[in-house]
């Protein structure tokens, strides 16, 4: 996992985090709404846990716009929209035993915080079904009718497809229930088997159209048709999985369980439901297992990730549900996944290529990472060229040569990477690669630190690291410089207009004019743009400087304690590692970096040319109206940028803190707030909306 992590430290965070989002956006509006999907689904999967993954390490650069805030796309136009009676959420992802056991810790300490007591092993266990891959759809009976099918869309809302739906022969069009409860509403998968499939894409090749890349692609496709006529030709199926028996609307609500029901109609358990949905007309699919824990879970899973190559059709994991529907019940949901259930994905695939060179990229902190540059080969749908080699013990444990038949995998990664080399078939010319002596950037001598297994270049004045360190400075979470990129910065560099951050300040609207697509208007927004960003505070500049370790968390701490860089200079590493949150190897770090004469050099340029190097540190409440309070804050207020909301709290006397608990006062809501307003309405907690926020402290006179 470090090795990962240096990865993803040779470009920039914010660089690589709006890249994905923009691909994952694309992709998701080529396959849901144009159904062109421009890569597989492992691929996709993987994609969008590398942006998890870096958003929880990054958390200050989660946006509203992103992929992982949501559980879909929007909708396609061709079709009205409706809104799900029930939210139609998509499945948390697990990839093997150990991430499958982090999630049944989760949904247990989660019940164990709302109880007085841990739950006795023998009131739970767990429903496993085989996922198929097909496309979500959600049915809404009344008294005994279909009424309507929906797609899943983003979940809250979807498209009624219901024309499309009555054609699916596996689809009942009236329950088989004596006395129907009065909606009823079953999910399931609508799906293309595999020899429908293949009938179509050769009935497609012989009219010159496009083929569907997969069945999953074949069947979203098939449901949007605006003709139903083709939709029955398709020969779609269904697999219902799925059922809520639901209460008659009271005062706009729909309760997922009805009391007028009796034992015999109201299932209590997921085992139930499928027997129920069997019998009443669904087809339900006969792979379904009942496992009393993980072992089991894990043992359905072994065998079906080999026989799943005999079905009829495509299933792409294990659905693991806990049983006892009271207990889902409790469990709930998370702004985008139920607690209660998870798919785990079979493992992703592997690709066997030959490495043809080996080359080394050099990061911002002036890390080499060892890249293998390979024979292109297609691996979960993409075309693979180039795979990591992490660093230098990774190179020497994999004892990797020129020529080498080699393994690759991505299992998660953004970047695939060499998994295995086969020794045993190595030609003779095979050359083995040693890690470069000199810096390829610079050729100025390269250094191995103590404790670690990263090769580094230490020249300050080295390009990569120049154009590293400004990628990051002007990102949007140091000093924010609207209209500079790294596009921007590498012409920059590499024309030797900027050598160092400061350099960016005295670059003129007559050097920028003249550069290759950059007319006089674009160069004044950028000069004027460059010119605002000494307003930001003294936090964002000390996040923006790069130090090793500092992210933006700590950078604000760091700022809040030593209020201005002198401070910071004069301080000990033992008087740093004092400040609560931050450690003896980040005061390390950030000792020995301003302790570096260039890099003070650097501070004095900024301090002559106006940034702010000094701060306001801790803002003193200046009321006790609120004293004693414990505040939370979920979602996008409308106003009101989160730091500002918890100022207002803090000046008020009261304390802002990230979890609810029975201890917390007070949740103010914003826009998709998630899984904190829940826990608040579970535990009875004040709720708060923006306004009504504010009408408090104007009630309690706070200035």
């Amino acid at each position: 996992m470090n090795a990962g992590r240096e990865i993803i430290a040779v470009a920039s965070i914010k660089t690589q985090i709006q890249d994905l989002r923009q691909l994952l956006q694309r992709a998701s509006y080529a396959y849901y709404v144009l159904d062109q999907p421009i890569m597989e689904d492992a691929v996709y999967d993987q994609f969008y846990r590398q942006l998890q993954d870096l958003e929880a390490e990054h958390p200050n650069l989660v946006t509203t716009d992103s992929p992982t805030q949501r559980v879909g796309e929007q909708p396609a136009t061709q079709f009205s929209s409706v809104q799900h009676q029930v939210p139609l959420y998509s499945l948390e992802n697990a990839f093997n035993l150990a991430e499958m056991q982090a999630w049944q810790d989760r949904w247990q300490r989660y019940w164990t915080s709302n109880h007085d007591h841990s739950l006795p092993e023998q009131t739970w266990d767990y429903v496993c079904e085989l996922k198929i891959d097909g496309s979500a759809i959600a049915l809404t009976y009344e008294n005994g009718l279909l009424a309507r099918g929906v797609t899943r869309g983003d979940g809250m809302r979807g498209e009624e497809i219901t024309q499309n739906i009555r054609t699916i022969r596996s689809i009942p069009l009236r329950l088989n229930w004596d006395q129907p409860p009065p909606i009823v509403e079953v999910r399931g998968e609508a799906l293309l088997p595999l020899a429908a499939f293949h009938r179509i894409n050769q009935e497609r090749e012989q009219a010159g159209e496009q083929l569907f890349a997969n069945p999953r692609n074949a069947a979203a496709g098939t449901l949007r048709q605006l003709d139903a006529r083709i939709v029955a030709q398709r020969q779609l199926d269904f697999f219902a999985y799925t059922l809520y028996v639901l209460s008659e609307p009271r005062d706009g609500q729909l309760g997922l369980f009805s009391s007028d029901l009796t034992a015999s109609q109201q299932p209590t358990s997921q085992s139930d439901c499928l027997e129920q949905l069997q019998q009443i007309g669904f087809r339900v699919n006969p792979n379904r297992q009942r496992c009393p824990d993980l072992e089991q879970v894990q043992a359905y899973y072994d065998r079906w990730s080999t026989e799943r190559k005999t079905l009829p059709y495509m299933t792409d994991g294990v659905v693991v549900k806990l049983n006892p529907l009271l207990l889902q019940a409790e469990l709930g949901f998370t702004q985008k996944f139920p607690r209660w259930a998870i798919a785990w994905k079979y493992e992703p695939e592997q690709a066997v290529t030959e490495v043809l060179n080996i080359s080394v990229n050099v990061g911002r902190t002036g890390a080499l990472t060892p890249v293998a540059e390979l024979r292109p080969v297609e691996l979960a749908g993409t075309t693979v060229a180039r795979a990591t080699l992490h660093n230098r013990d990774r190179l020497a444990e994999l004892d990797i040569h020129i020529g080498d038949k080699v393994a690759i995998h991505k299992a998660g990664e953004i970047i695939p990477e060499v998994l295995q080399v086969f020794a045993e078939l190595r030609p003779a010319d095979a050359q083995q690669f040693e890690m470069p002596s000199h810096c390829p950037e610079c050729a100025q001598p390269v250094v191995q630190p103590a404790n670690e297994a990263v090769t580094r270049c230490v020249n300050p004045v080295c390009p990569a690291i120049v154009r590293g360190g400004i990628i990051h400075w002007v990102s949007r979470d140091a000093l924010d410089i609207d209209g500079v990129g790294e596009k921007l910065v590498r012409q920059w560099v590499d024309q030797q207009l900027v050598q160092s951050v400061a350099d960016l300040y005295q670059l003129t609207i007559e050097q920028l004019a003249s550069l290759d697509r950059m007319g006089q208007k674009s160069a004044s927004k950028i000069v004027a743009a460059i010119a605002h960003s000494k307003q930001r505070p003294w936090s964002r500049v000390l996040y923006g400087l790069g130090i090793r370790h500092v992210g933006s968390v700590n950078a604000q701490l760091l700022s809040e304690y030593f209020t201005s860089v002198d401070r910071l200079i004069e301080a000990s590493p033992a008087a740093i590692a004092a400040v609560h949150g931050i450690g003896p190897e980040i005061a390390q770090s950030v000792y020995e970096w301003l302790q570096t004469t260039s890099h003070q050099d650097l501070v004095e340029k900024l301090r002559a040319i106006g940034l702010q190097l000094v701060g306001e540190g801790k803002s003193a409440p200046t009321s006790t109206a609120l004293a004693g309070k414990v505040f939370v804050l979920t979602g996008t207020l409308p106003t009101l940028k989160r730091d500002q909301a918890k100022q207002l709290v803090q000046r008020a006397g009261g304390k802002v803190t990230n979890s609810v608990s029975k201890k917390t006062d007070f949740v103010i809501v914003g826009a998709e707030a998630g899984s904190k307003l829940e826990t608040a309405q579970t535990l009875g907690i004040p709720c708060l909306s923006e306004p009504e926020f504010l009408a408090l402290l104007q009630q309690l006179e706070v200035p």
